[in-house]
């Protein structure tokens, strides 16, 4: 079963192109994870991923092959 990382000691950055209003997606690189959360809210819910599918989602971005997830019900 997969643990919770330690968030205490993450070091958090936003994109250099983000504006200082608050509206940033931070992200933390950890030890196998990537973990990822809202800047309004810093103390709020983090998503973590494991690192090599962070890798392929930021891969996939880049190279514009995403597609539409069908909705869930």
């Amino acid at each position: 079963m997969p643990t919770t990382p330690d968030l205490a000691a993450a070091r958090w950055f936003t994109s250099s192109r983000s504006t200082n209003n608050g509206d940033c997606v931070e992200c933390a690189v950890l030890p196998d994870v990537m973990a990822v959360r809202d800047s309004k809210d810093p103390s709020g819910p983090t998503l973590v991923f494991p690192s090599h599918q962070w890798t392929a989602f930021v891969t996939a971005t880049t190279a514009g092959t995403l597609t539409r997830l069908r909705p869930v019900s």
